[in-house]
């Protein structure tokens, strides 16, 4: 028979949450991955109530009372728990009576990551698919127009009237226009060539186009981990990215409080065993771009990387969709966490080719 401290090591050893309740649902017991997932030492929460350190629902705790009193199991799929710290997060937890006992065994398995991991596999998938879509019909695009941009120098040539000229030179403008428009849906018309790039130089170099644009109106602070190495990148492109998202917001910001009131953020952090589609990358380069601007519309979050998608009236929906382009190409993926006074956008890019 094995004794308490070796049914204890027993459990501690499982990658399973298992958290132990009595009839009156105080915690008894929670093993290592319990802890870790609760952020709660076992001995510290011993004899509490669920509710001091977990809570969900009222009718989750009279279905957990409810269990203990009929003996039956049950699986609760996706369910939201609020830590003591006010940490979030999505389990699925099986509830399992132990009546000779008079306990209530709860395994609990954190869905976030896989949940996090099933978002960001179905976001690169609808971004490959709308670029694939885009380079079809922007190609489909170009080639009539160059027989239209043709076809009206010709028709310039032999116009004898000047007046009738300027009609022609309208279309031959108009095509380079759409053209123009064409290429910048297409993106970076060559692949990145990936060297090892100091991340650091790259965002000084944003904010410095950003801050003659804005005249220094606009406050810009760094917060920047200096112990990031280089990263493989092309560092034009790379600018061009970021750039683009630095100068969304700040145009947002001047639309909304001035420039005058806002701030931009630069912010760059390492993180640890991260996945990015489903590709497992030991480290990555987390990059922040950080406004105080009104936040991006709420009926457009979902679809900001699409082209022509944009939360201003002057703007073109293009900038977003550069930006993701170039960042996919760098085996990396961009993110914005977005709501009313703040807008964060995440570009995760790995610190190995």
């Amino acid at each position: 028979m094995l004794n308490d401290r070796q049914l204890r090591q027993l459990l501690d050893s499982l990658n399973s949450a298992v958290v132990v309740l009595d009839d009156k649902l105080l915690l008894r017991y929670l093993n290592s991955a319990a802890e870790d997932l609760l952020a709660a030492s076992s001995a510290r929460v011993s004899g509490q109530p669920l509710s001091e350190v977990v809570r969900e629902s009222n009718h989750a705790h009279r279905a957990m009372r409810s269990a203990i009193a009929a003996g039956q199991k049950y699986t609760v799929r996706r369910a939201t728990w609020r830590l003591h710290n006010l940490d979030m997060r999505t389990v699925d937890y099986s509830v399992s009576p132990v009546a000779e006992l008079g306990l209530l065994l709860l395994e609990v398995q954190p869905m976030d990551r896989v949940l996090r991991i099933a978002r960001e596999d179905a976001l690169i998938n609808a971004q490959e698919t709308t670029r694939n879509l885009v380079r079809g019909m922007a190609h489909e695009v170009k080639n009539p127009l160059g027989g239209i941009r043709g076809a009206a120098q010709l028709l310039q040539r032999e116009l004898p009237d000047e007046e009738l000229a300027e009609y022609t030179r309208i279309i031959i403008d108009e095509a380079d226009r759409l053209r123009n428009l064409v290429d910048r849906l297409l993106g970076p018309r060559k692949p990145a060539e990936l060297q090892p790039t100091n991340v650091h130089e790259v965002l000084e170099r944003v904010a410095q186009l950003i801050d003659v644009e804005c005249e220094g109106k606009l406050k810009i602070r760094r917060d920047y981990d200096p112990s990031i190495p280089e990263i493989p990148g092309d560092s034009e492109q790379l600018i061009q990215a970021l750039l683009n998202i630095a100068r969304n917001a700040m145009q947002a910001i001047d639309e909304s409080i001035g420039l005058a009131s806002g701030e931009i953020v630069l912010r760059t952090r390492i993180q640890r065993q991260f996945t990015i589609g489903r590709r497992h990358c030991p480290l990555v380069c987390r990059i922040e771009i950080e406004d105080n601007g009104p936040g991006i519309p709420e009926e457009i979050r979902e679809r900001i990387f699409y082209p022509m998608i944009s939360g201003r009236a002057e703007g073109s929906g293009l900038g977003l969709s550069i930006s993701q382009n170039i960042i996919n190409q760098h085996r990396g993926l961009i993110k914005c966490d977005s709501r009313t006074g703040q807008s964060v956008f995440q570009i995760y890019l790995p610190l190995s080719e």
